[in-house]
Protein backbone atom coordinates (compact mmCIF):
# COMPACT_ATOMS: atom_id res chain seq x y z
CA UNK A 1 0.00 0.00 0.00
CA UNK A 2 1.58 3.35 -1.00
CA UNK A 3 2.26 5.97 1.65
CA UNK A 4 0.30 9.22 1.90
CA UNK A 5 3.11 11.42 0.54
CA UNK A 6 3.69 9.28 -2.57
CA UNK A 7 -0.05 9.14 -3.20
CA UNK A 8 -0.32 12.91 -2.85
CA UNK A 9 2.22 13.51 -5.64
CA UNK A 10 1.53 10.40 -7.72
CA UNK A 11 0.48 12.46 -10.78
CA UNK A 12 3.95 14.05 -10.89
CA UNK A 13 5.91 10.78 -10.60
CA UNK A 14 7.35 8.54 -13.29
CA UNK A 15 7.68 5.76 -10.76
CA UNK A 16 9.22 4.79 -7.44
CA UNK A 17 11.18 1.95 -5.89
CA UNK A 18 12.29 0.85 -2.42
CA UNK A 19 15.77 -0.46 -1.85
CA UNK A 20 17.97 -1.58 1.01
CA UNK A 21 20.92 0.74 0.63
CA UNK A 22 24.13 0.57 2.70
CA UNK A 23 24.61 -2.62 4.74
CA UNK A 24 27.31 -3.15 7.36
CA UNK A 25 27.73 -6.61 8.89
CA UNK A 26 29.94 -7.47 11.83
CA UNK A 27 32.00 -10.64 11.37
CA UNK A 28 33.40 -12.06 14.60
CA UNK A 29 35.02 -15.26 15.84
CA UNK A 30 32.90 -16.39 18.78
CA UNK A 31 35.64 -18.20 20.70
CA UNK A 32 37.94 -15.21 20.38
CA UNK A 33 35.60 -12.93 22.33
CA UNK A 34 36.55 -14.44 25.70
CA UNK A 35 39.94 -15.17 27.21
CA UNK A 36 39.14 -18.84 27.82
CA UNK A 37 37.82 -19.31 24.31
CA UNK A 38 40.93 -17.72 22.78
CA UNK A 39 43.12 -20.02 24.87
CA UNK A 40 41.24 -23.12 23.64
CA UNK A 41 41.58 -21.92 20.05
CA UNK A 42 45.33 -21.34 20.48
CA UNK A 43 45.77 -24.89 21.78
CA UNK A 44 43.94 -26.27 18.74
CA UNK A 45 46.12 -24.14 16.45
CA UNK A 46 49.55 -24.81 18.00
CA UNK A 47 49.05 -27.97 20.08
CA UNK A 48 49.57 -26.19 23.44
CA UNK A 49 49.41 -22.77 25.02
CA UNK A 50 53.02 -22.79 26.23
CA UNK A 51 53.95 -20.01 23.80
CA UNK A 52 50.78 -17.94 24.27
CA UNK A 53 52.17 -14.56 25.28
CA UNK A 54 52.17 -10.96 24.09
CA UNK A 55 55.18 -11.47 21.83
CA UNK A 56 53.58 -14.31 19.88
CA UNK A 57 50.28 -12.43 19.56
CA UNK A 58 52.14 -9.43 18.15
CA UNK A 59 54.14 -11.68 15.82
CA UNK A 60 50.88 -13.01 14.38
CA UNK A 61 49.83 -9.46 13.55
CA UNK A 62 53.23 -8.81 11.95
CA UNK A 63 52.95 -11.96 9.85
CA UNK A 64 49.56 -10.74 8.61
CA UNK A 65 51.14 -7.50 7.39
CA UNK A 66 54.21 -9.14 5.75
CA UNK A 67 52.19 -11.77 3.90
CA UNK A 68 49.72 -9.16 2.64
CA UNK A 69 52.41 -6.83 1.28
CA UNK A 70 54.27 -9.68 -0.40
CA UNK A 71 51.13 -11.01 -2.10
CA UNK A 72 50.05 -7.53 -3.22
CA UNK A 73 53.46 -6.84 -4.75
CA UNK A 74 53.44 -10.12 -6.63
CA UNK A 75 49.88 -9.59 -7.98
CA UNK A 76 50.13 -5.83 -8.67
CA UNK A 77 47.40 -4.91 -6.18
CA UNK A 78 47.93 -1.42 -4.71
CA UNK A 79 48.38 -1.12 -0.93
CA UNK A 80 47.72 2.44 0.25
CA UNK A 81 48.27 3.69 3.80
CA UNK A 82 45.56 6.25 4.60
CA UNK A 83 45.75 9.26 6.89
CA UNK A 84 43.00 9.86 9.48
CA UNK A 85 39.90 11.41 7.96
CA UNK A 86 40.44 10.24 4.40
CA UNK A 87 37.38 8.92 2.58
CA UNK A 88 38.46 5.40 1.75
CA UNK A 89 35.28 4.51 -0.10
CA UNK A 90 35.70 7.50 -2.40
CA UNK A 91 39.32 6.47 -3.05
CA UNK A 92 38.13 3.01 -4.06
CA UNK A 93 35.40 4.46 -6.32
CA UNK A 94 37.99 6.66 -8.07
CA UNK A 95 40.21 3.61 -8.57
CA UNK A 96 37.27 1.70 -10.08
CA UNK A 97 36.48 4.59 -12.42
CA UNK A 98 40.06 4.85 -13.75
CA UNK A 99 41.11 1.17 -13.89
CA UNK A 100 39.72 -1.88 -15.59
CA UNK A 101 38.64 -4.21 -12.81
CA UNK A 102 38.03 -7.95 -12.88
CA UNK A 103 36.14 -9.89 -10.21
CA UNK A 104 38.28 -10.22 -7.10
CA UNK A 105 40.47 -8.07 -4.88
CA UNK A 106 41.57 -4.85 -6.58
CA UNK A 107 42.69 -2.49 -3.78
CA UNK A 108 43.90 -2.66 -0.16
CA UNK A 109 43.71 0.40 2.09
CA UNK A 110 45.38 0.45 5.51
CA UNK A 111 44.28 2.70 8.37
CA UNK A 112 44.28 2.85 12.16
CA UNK A 113 41.15 2.01 14.16
CA UNK A 114 40.37 0.64 17.64
CA UNK A 115 40.08 -3.14 17.92
CA UNK A 116 39.95 -5.94 20.45
CA UNK A 117 43.54 -6.87 21.42
CA UNK A 118 44.30 -9.50 24.05
CA UNK A 119 47.00 -9.20 26.69
CA UNK A 120 48.53 -12.32 28.28
CA UNK A 121 49.14 -11.88 32.00
CA UNK A 122 51.88 -14.03 33.50
CA UNK A 123 51.99 -15.39 37.04
CA UNK A 124 54.93 -14.98 39.41
CA UNK A 125 56.24 -18.41 38.42
CA UNK A 126 56.37 -17.47 34.75
CA UNK A 127 53.24 -19.39 33.74
CA UNK A 128 50.33 -18.09 31.73
CA UNK A 129 47.65 -16.51 33.86
CA UNK A 130 44.59 -14.72 32.53
CA UNK A 131 43.96 -13.33 29.07
CA UNK A 132 42.42 -9.87 29.42
CA UNK A 133 41.44 -7.36 26.71
CA UNK A 134 43.38 -4.12 26.63
CA UNK A 135 41.24 -1.17 27.71
CA UNK A 136 40.60 1.18 26.12
CA UNK A 137 40.87 -0.68 22.85
CA UNK A 138 44.15 0.34 21.20
CA UNK A 139 44.39 1.72 17.66
CA UNK A 140 45.85 -0.94 15.39
CA UNK A 141 46.15 -1.47 11.65
CA UNK A 142 42.93 -2.36 9.85
CA UNK A 143 43.06 -3.62 6.28
CA UNK A 144 40.18 -2.63 3.99
CA UNK A 145 39.96 -5.22 1.21
CA UNK A 146 38.05 -3.72 -1.72
CA UNK A 147 36.55 -6.52 -3.79
CA UNK A 148 34.47 -6.59 -6.95
CA UNK A 149 31.85 -9.35 -6.81
CA UNK A 150 29.93 -10.30 -9.99
CA UNK A 151 26.61 -10.49 -8.08
CA UNK A 152 27.00 -7.69 -5.50
CA UNK A 153 29.36 -5.27 -7.21
CA UNK A 154 31.80 -3.32 -5.05
CA UNK A 155 32.08 -4.53 -1.46
CA UNK A 156 34.59 -3.91 1.34
CA UNK A 157 35.85 -6.25 4.05
CA UNK A 158 37.63 -4.34 6.81
CA UNK A 159 39.69 -6.65 9.04
CA UNK A 160 41.85 -6.14 12.11
CA UNK A 161 45.38 -7.52 11.91
CA UNK A 162 45.34 -8.79 15.52
CA UNK A 163 43.67 -11.98 16.75
CA UNK A 164 40.74 -12.69 16.86
CA UNK A 165 40.72 -10.79 13.50
CA UNK A 166 37.39 -9.00 13.86
CA UNK A 167 35.96 -7.76 10.57
CA UNK A 168 33.20 -5.72 9.00
CA UNK A 169 31.58 -6.43 5.64
CA UNK A 170 30.35 -3.26 3.92
CA UNK A 171 28.18 -3.41 0.79
CA UNK A 172 25.46 -1.48 -1.02
CA UNK A 173 22.06 -2.76 -2.06
CA UNK A 174 21.99 -0.53 -5.14
CA UNK A 175 25.09 -2.31 -6.44
CA UNK A 176 23.30 -5.63 -6.09
CA UNK A 177 20.19 -4.32 -7.85
CA UNK A 178 22.31 -2.90 -10.68
CA UNK A 179 24.05 -6.25 -11.23
CA UNK A 180 20.78 -8.17 -11.20
CA UNK A 181 19.10 -5.62 -13.49
CA UNK A 182 21.95 -5.99 -16.00
CA UNK A 183 21.49 -9.76 -15.92
CA UNK A 184 17.74 -9.33 -16.47
CA UNK A 185 18.23 -6.92 -19.40
CA UNK A 186 16.64 -3.90 -17.69
CA UNK A 187 17.91 -0.57 -19.02
CA UNK A 188 18.69 2.09 -16.45
CA UNK A 189 20.85 5.12 -15.76
CA UNK A 190 22.75 5.21 -12.49
CA UNK A 191 24.45 8.05 -10.62
CA UNK A 192 26.48 6.99 -7.59
CA UNK A 193 24.08 4.79 -5.62
CA UNK A 194 20.85 5.95 -7.24
CA UNK A 195 18.93 5.04 -10.38
CA UNK A 196 18.12 8.27 -12.21
CA UNK A 197 16.58 6.96 -15.43
CA UNK A 198 14.56 3.74 -15.64
CA UNK A 199 12.80 2.25 -18.65
CA UNK A 200 10.64 -0.02 -16.48
CA UNK A 201 10.22 1.14 -12.88
CA UNK A 202 8.01 -1.86 -12.07
CA UNK A 203 10.63 -4.42 -13.12
CA UNK A 204 13.39 -2.60 -11.26
CA UNK A 205 11.23 -2.40 -8.13
CA UNK A 206 10.68 -6.16 -8.32
CA UNK A 207 14.44 -6.72 -8.43
CA UNK A 208 14.98 -4.34 -5.51
CA UNK A 209 12.31 -6.12 -3.46
CA UNK A 210 14.38 -9.32 -3.48
CA UNK A 211 16.61 -7.73 -0.82
CA UNK A 212 13.65 -7.73 1.56
CA UNK A 213 12.99 -11.47 1.22
CA UNK A 214 13.90 -14.06 3.84
CA UNK A 215 16.46 -15.61 1.48
CA UNK A 216 18.60 -12.46 1.65
CA UNK A 217 20.20 -13.53 4.94
CA UNK A 218 21.46 -16.72 3.28
CA UNK A 219 22.73 -14.79 0.27
CA UNK A 220 24.64 -12.42 2.53
CA UNK A 221 26.25 -15.33 4.38
CA UNK A 222 27.28 -16.93 1.10
CA UNK A 223 28.76 -13.63 -0.06
CA UNK A 224 30.78 -13.18 3.12
CA UNK A 225 32.13 -16.72 3.14
CA UNK A 226 32.95 -16.51 -0.57
CA UNK A 227 35.65 -13.89 0.15
CA UNK A 228 36.47 -13.54 3.83
CA UNK A 229 38.40 -16.80 4.29
CA UNK A 230 40.24 -17.10 0.99
CA UNK A 231 40.87 -13.40 0.29
CA UNK A 232 41.28 -11.76 3.73
CA UNK A 233 41.86 -14.18 6.62
CA UNK A 234 44.31 -16.28 4.60
CA UNK A 235 47.06 -13.69 5.29
CA UNK A 236 46.81 -14.46 9.03
CA UNK A 237 45.85 -18.14 8.88
CA UNK A 238 46.22 -20.31 5.81
CA UNK A 239 43.40 -22.68 4.92
CA UNK A 240 45.02 -25.59 6.78
CA UNK A 241 45.36 -23.52 9.97
CA UNK A 242 41.78 -22.34 9.68
CA UNK A 243 40.57 -25.93 9.40
CA UNK A 244 42.81 -27.25 12.17
CA UNK A 245 41.75 -24.58 14.66
CA UNK A 246 38.06 -24.59 13.59
CA UNK A 247 38.17 -20.85 12.94
CA UNK A 248 34.79 -19.66 11.60
CA UNK A 249 33.03 -16.32 11.59
CA UNK A 250 29.57 -15.49 12.80
CA UNK A 251 27.72 -12.51 11.37
CA UNK A 252 25.40 -9.86 12.78
CA UNK A 253 23.79 -6.70 11.44
CA UNK A 254 25.52 -3.51 12.58
CA UNK A 255 24.20 -0.76 10.31
CA UNK A 256 21.58 -0.55 7.59
CA UNK A 257 19.90 2.03 5.37
CA UNK A 258 16.48 1.64 3.78
CA UNK A 259 15.34 4.17 1.17
CA UNK A 260 12.28 5.05 -0.87
CA UNK A 261 13.12 6.79 -4.14
CA UNK A 262 10.52 8.95 -5.91
CA UNK A 263 11.27 9.63 -9.60
CA UNK A 264 9.66 12.93 -10.61
CA UNK A 265 8.85 13.83 -14.21
CA UNK A 266 10.22 17.36 -13.75
CA UNK A 267 13.22 18.34 -11.69
CA UNK A 268 11.87 21.88 -11.24
CA UNK A 269 8.59 20.57 -9.83
CA UNK A 270 10.48 18.23 -7.52
CA UNK A 271 12.57 21.08 -6.13
CA UNK A 272 9.49 23.23 -5.51
CA UNK A 273 7.68 20.40 -3.73
CA UNK A 274 10.72 19.54 -1.62
CA UNK A 275 11.29 23.12 -0.47
CA UNK A 276 7.61 23.48 0.42
CA UNK A 277 7.75 20.14 2.25
CA UNK A 278 10.63 21.39 4.38
CA UNK A 279 8.89 24.69 5.18
CA UNK A 280 5.67 22.93 6.23
CA UNK A 281 7.37 20.20 8.25
CA UNK A 282 10.04 22.02 10.25
CA UNK A 283 7.60 23.56 12.71
CA UNK A 284 5.26 20.58 13.35
CA UNK A 285 8.20 18.16 13.75
CA UNK A 286 9.14 19.17 17.27
CA UNK A 287 11.58 17.09 19.30
CA UNK A 288 8.87 14.92 20.85
CA UNK A 289 7.46 14.17 17.41
CA UNK A 290 10.93 13.22 16.20
CA UNK A 291 11.56 10.73 18.96
CA UNK A 292 8.25 8.91 18.49
CA UNK A 293 9.09 8.27 14.85
CA UNK A 294 11.60 5.72 16.14
CA UNK A 295 9.35 4.23 18.80
CA UNK A 296 11.05 5.63 21.93
CA UNK A 297 8.94 6.43 24.97
CA UNK A 298 10.96 8.55 27.38
CA UNK A 299 12.62 11.85 26.79
CA UNK A 300 16.37 11.62 27.60
CA UNK A 301 17.28 13.55 30.75
CA UNK A 302 19.33 16.69 30.27
CA UNK A 303 22.14 15.52 32.56
CA UNK A 304 22.35 12.18 30.77
CA UNK A 305 22.68 13.94 27.45
CA UNK A 306 25.65 15.87 28.79
CA UNK A 307 27.36 12.71 29.98
CA UNK A 308 26.47 10.66 26.90
CA UNK A 309 25.56 13.14 24.14
CA UNK A 310 23.52 11.96 21.17
CA UNK A 311 22.39 13.74 18.06
CA UNK A 312 18.73 14.62 18.13
CA UNK A 313 16.62 17.28 16.48
CA UNK A 314 15.66 18.57 13.06
CA UNK A 315 18.46 19.81 10.81
CA UNK A 316 18.34 21.24 7.31
CA UNK A 317 21.69 21.25 5.53
CA UNK A 318 22.70 22.53 2.11
CA UNK A 319 26.17 21.09 1.39
CA UNK A 320 26.09 21.70 -2.36
CA UNK A 321 24.58 24.37 -4.56
CA UNK A 322 21.77 22.15 -5.80
CA UNK A 323 21.35 19.68 -2.93
CA UNK A 324 19.27 20.17 0.20
CA UNK A 325 19.32 17.52 2.92
CA UNK A 326 16.59 17.38 5.56
CA UNK A 327 17.76 15.31 8.52
CA UNK A 328 15.96 14.11 11.62
CA UNK A 329 18.36 12.85 14.30
CA UNK A 330 17.65 10.89 17.40
CA UNK A 331 19.95 8.46 19.18
CA UNK A 332 21.13 5.69 16.90
CA UNK A 333 18.80 6.54 14.01
CA UNK A 334 18.67 9.23 11.34
CA UNK A 335 15.95 9.96 8.83
CA UNK A 336 16.93 11.92 5.72
CA UNK A 337 15.12 13.48 2.79
CA UNK A 338 17.29 14.76 -0.03
CA UNK A 339 17.47 14.99 -3.80
CA UNK A 340 19.60 12.68 -5.92
CA UNK A 341 20.44 13.66 -9.45
CA UNK A 342 18.07 15.96 -11.31
CA UNK A 343 14.67 14.51 -10.53
CA UNK A 344 14.95 11.83 -7.80
CA UNK A 345 13.79 12.52 -4.25
CA UNK A 346 15.09 10.00 -1.73
CA UNK A 347 13.67 9.37 1.72
CA UNK A 348 15.76 7.00 3.82
CA UNK A 349 16.01 5.79 7.37
CA UNK A 350 19.50 4.99 8.69
CA UNK A 351 20.04 2.52 11.52
CA UNK A 352 23.44 3.34 13.06
CA UNK A 353 23.58 0.45 15.52
CA UNK A 354 21.09 -2.42 15.42
CA UNK A 355 22.20 -3.63 18.85
CA UNK A 356 20.67 -0.53 20.45
CA UNK A 357 17.14 -1.78 19.66
CA UNK A 358 15.32 -4.90 20.77
CA UNK A 359 14.80 -6.28 17.32
CA UNK A 360 17.59 -8.83 17.32
CA UNK A 361 20.71 -8.16 15.30
CA UNK A 362 21.94 -11.58 14.22
CA UNK A 363 22.05 -12.22 10.49
CA UNK A 364 18.80 -14.29 10.41
CA UNK A 365 17.02 -11.17 11.78
CA UNK A 366 17.93 -9.22 8.63
CA UNK A 367 14.45 -9.48 6.98
CA UNK A 368 12.71 -8.43 10.20
CA UNK A 369 14.96 -5.37 10.52
CA UNK A 370 14.12 -4.43 6.93
CA UNK A 371 10.39 -4.69 7.68
CA UNK A 372 10.74 -2.51 10.77
CA UNK A 373 12.73 0.14 8.92
CA UNK A 374 10.16 0.14 6.14
CA UNK A 375 7.38 0.63 8.71
CA UNK A 376 9.22 3.57 10.31
CA UNK A 377 9.76 5.13 6.90
CA UNK A 378 6.13 4.74 5.83
CA UNK A 379 4.78 6.10 9.10
CA UNK A 380 6.98 9.14 8.74
CA UNK A 381 5.82 9.67 5.15
CA UNK A 382 2.20 9.28 6.24
CA UNK A 383 2.75 11.96 8.88
CA UNK A 384 4.32 14.26 6.28
CA UNK A 385 1.42 13.60 3.93
CA UNK A 386 -1.07 14.61 6.61
CA UNK A 387 0.90 17.77 7.41
CA UNK A 388 0.92 18.77 3.74
CA UNK A 389 -2.68 17.93 2.85
CA UNK A 390 -5.31 17.12 5.47
CA UNK A 391 -9.04 16.50 4.99
CA UNK A 392 -12.11 16.43 7.18
CA UNK A 393 -15.61 15.64 5.95
CA UNK A 394 -18.77 17.60 6.77
CA UNK A 395 -20.18 14.52 8.50
CA UNK A 396 -17.20 14.36 10.85
CA UNK A 397 -17.52 18.05 11.71
CA UNK A 398 -21.21 17.61 12.58
CA UNK A 399 -20.94 14.31 14.51
CA UNK A 400 -17.72 15.03 16.37
CA UNK A 401 -19.28 16.58 19.54
CA UNK A 402 -22.04 13.95 19.77
CA UNK A 403 -21.81 10.89 21.98
CA UNK A 404 -21.15 7.48 20.43
CA UNK A 405 -21.00 3.78 21.26
CA UNK A 406 -17.90 1.62 21.53
CA UNK A 407 -19.13 -1.93 21.97
CA UNK A 408 -21.79 -1.78 24.71
CA UNK A 409 -20.30 1.36 26.27
CA UNK A 410 -21.55 4.86 25.60
CA UNK A 411 -18.82 7.50 25.51
CA UNK A 412 -18.90 11.26 25.15
CA UNK A 413 -18.10 13.30 22.08
CA UNK A 414 -14.93 15.18 21.20
CA UNK A 415 -14.80 18.92 21.81
CA UNK A 416 -11.55 20.49 20.60
CA UNK A 417 -12.45 23.74 22.35
CA UNK A 418 -11.35 22.02 25.56
CA UNK A 419 -7.58 22.12 26.23
CA UNK A 420 -7.58 18.49 27.35
CA UNK A 421 -8.91 17.15 24.04
CA UNK A 422 -6.59 19.41 22.04
CA UNK A 423 -3.63 18.02 23.98
CA UNK A 424 -4.86 14.47 23.36
CA UNK A 425 -5.24 15.11 19.62
CA UNK A 426 -1.73 16.59 19.40
CA UNK A 427 -0.32 13.67 21.39
CA UNK A 428 -2.00 11.11 19.11
CA UNK A 429 -0.46 12.83 16.07
CA UNK A 430 2.91 12.81 17.78
CA UNK A 431 2.63 9.09 18.57
CA UNK A 432 1.26 8.13 15.14
CA UNK A 433 4.63 7.17 13.55
CA UNK A 434 5.51 4.78 16.40
CA UNK A 435 6.23 1.35 14.85
CA UNK A 436 4.57 -0.57 17.71
CA UNK A 437 1.65 1.78 18.28
CA UNK A 438 0.98 3.30 21.70
CA UNK A 439 -0.69 2.45 25.00
CA UNK A 440 -2.80 4.58 27.31
CA UNK A 441 0.27 5.16 29.48
CA UNK A 442 2.24 6.30 26.43
CA UNK A 443 -0.53 8.77 25.57
CA UNK A 444 -0.60 10.12 29.13
CA UNK A 445 3.18 10.62 29.13
CA UNK A 446 3.01 12.35 25.77
CA UNK A 447 0.30 14.72 27.01
CA UNK A 448 2.42 15.54 30.07
CA UNK A 449 5.50 16.30 27.99
CA UNK A 450 3.61 18.51 25.50
CA UNK A 451 1.33 20.41 27.92
CA UNK A 452 3.62 20.48 31.00
CA UNK A 453 0.71 19.59 33.24
CA UNK A 454 1.29 17.40 36.34
CA UNK A 455 0.69 13.68 36.16
CA UNK A 456 -2.06 13.93 38.78
CA UNK A 457 -4.21 15.94 36.35
CA UNK A 458 -4.08 13.43 33.52
CA UNK A 459 -3.28 9.77 34.09
CA UNK A 460 -3.55 6.50 32.22
CA UNK A 461 -7.22 6.01 33.19
CA UNK A 462 -8.25 9.31 31.61
CA UNK A 463 -6.10 8.54 28.59
CA UNK A 464 -7.84 5.16 28.20
CA UNK A 465 -11.24 6.90 28.24
CA UNK A 466 -10.10 9.42 25.61
CA UNK A 467 -8.83 6.57 23.44
CA UNK A 468 -12.31 5.02 23.68
CA UNK A 469 -13.82 8.27 22.39
CA UNK A 470 -11.39 8.32 19.47
CA UNK A 471 -12.13 4.67 18.71
CA UNK A 472 -15.87 5.40 18.71
CA UNK A 473 -15.29 8.10 16.10
CA UNK A 474 -13.22 5.73 13.92
CA UNK A 475 -9.99 7.73 14.36
CA UNK A 476 -8.03 5.14 16.37
CA UNK A 477 -8.09 1.36 16.25
CA UNK A 478 -6.84 -1.42 18.47
CA UNK A 479 -3.85 -3.49 17.31
CA UNK A 480 -4.98 -7.12 17.40
CA UNK A 481 -5.81 -8.32 20.91
CA UNK A 482 -3.14 -6.20 22.54
CA UNK A 483 -3.59 -3.04 24.58
CA UNK A 484 -1.85 -0.96 21.96
CA UNK A 485 -3.49 1.41 19.52
CA UNK A 486 -2.75 3.23 16.28
CA UNK A 487 -4.55 5.98 14.34
CA UNK A 488 -6.18 4.98 11.07
CA UNK A 489 -5.19 7.06 7.98
CA UNK A 490 -8.61 8.75 7.79
CA UNK A 491 -8.42 9.58 11.47
CA UNK A 492 -4.91 10.94 11.10
CA UNK A 493 -6.02 13.28 8.32
CA UNK A 494 -9.13 14.35 10.26
CA UNK A 495 -7.23 15.08 13.49
CA UNK A 496 -4.63 17.10 11.60
CA UNK A 497 -7.32 19.05 9.76
CA UNK A 498 -9.28 19.76 12.94
CA UNK A 499 -6.18 21.09 14.70
CA UNK A 500 -5.34 23.25 11.69
CA UNK A 501 -8.94 24.52 11.58
CA UNK A 502 -8.89 25.62 15.17
CA UNK A 503 -5.28 26.65 15.79
CA UNK A 504 -4.17 27.99 12.39
CA UNK A 505 -7.30 29.35 10.73
CA UNK A 506 -10.19 30.14 13.09
CA UNK A 507 -7.92 31.25 15.95
CA UNK A 508 -6.02 33.74 13.77
CA UNK A 509 -8.69 34.87 11.32
CA UNK A 510 -11.78 35.42 13.53
CA UNK A 511 -12.46 37.60 16.57
CA UNK A 512 -12.20 35.88 19.90
CA UNK A 513 -15.30 33.81 20.72
CA UNK A 514 -16.95 34.27 17.32
CA UNK A 515 -16.61 30.65 16.17
CA UNK A 516 -15.99 27.27 17.73
CA UNK A 517 -15.98 23.64 16.77
CA UNK A 518 -19.18 22.84 18.60
CA UNK A 519 -22.36 21.33 17.16
CA UNK A 520 -22.50 23.89 14.32
CA UNK A 521 -18.87 24.47 13.27
CA UNK A 522 -18.04 26.73 10.32
CA UNK A 523 -17.57 24.89 7.05
CA UNK A 524 -15.94 27.75 5.18
CA UNK A 525 -12.88 29.58 6.45
CA UNK A 526 -9.95 31.35 4.82
CA UNK A 527 -7.75 28.89 2.87
CA UNK A 528 -10.35 26.10 3.14
CA UNK A 529 -12.05 24.66 0.07
CA UNK A 530 -15.43 23.10 0.82
CA UNK A 531 -16.57 20.45 -1.62
CA UNK A 532 -20.09 19.04 -2.00
CA UNK A 533 -19.27 16.20 -4.37
CA UNK A 534 -19.22 12.51 -3.57
CA UNK A 535 -16.81 13.19 -0.69
CA UNK A 536 -17.96 16.46 0.92
CA UNK A 537 -15.62 18.10 3.38
CA UNK A 538 -12.81 20.58 3.90
CA UNK A 539 -9.44 20.33 2.18
CA UNK A 540 -7.07 22.47 4.22
CA UNK A 541 -3.90 24.31 3.34
CA UNK A 542 -2.70 26.48 6.18
CA UNK A 543 -0.99 29.75 5.20
CA UNK A 544 1.13 29.67 8.35
CA UNK A 545 2.64 26.35 7.32
CA UNK A 546 3.48 27.35 3.73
Amino acid sequence: MPDQLSTLYSDLLEGSYDCVDRIVLNAYFGMGQTGGGLRVWWRALNGSDADLDDNHLIRMAGRFSRRLRAWAKENNVPVVYCAPGEDKHKMAEQHLATHETKPGLFLILVSKAPALVWEAQMTGTGKLGQLVPKKPWPYVNHYSFHIFDPDWGHLTIKMSGHPPFGAQVILNGHEFVACQANNAGIDFGKQDNCFTTITSAVELAQVADTLSQNETAGRLRQLCERWIYTTCLCFALDLDEQKRSAFSYQYSVFQMEYSRNLLFQSGRKMDQIFQALIDRSRSPLNLDRVKTIFGDKHRPHRDNRRKNPTRWGVVVEKPDYDTTIFKVHYGKMTLKIYSKGEHVLRIEVILHNAKAYRWGHSLPCFPEIVVRLKGILERFLDALGCINACFVSDETLENLPQSAMIGQTKVGGIDLNKPRMRSVAEAVLALSPSPAGFTASDLARQVHSMSNQPETDYGARRAAYDIKKLRAKGMVRKIGKSRRYEPVPEGLRSLTALLVLREKIIHYSQPAGSHNLGPNPPTQCPSITTTKASAPGCVISSPSLV
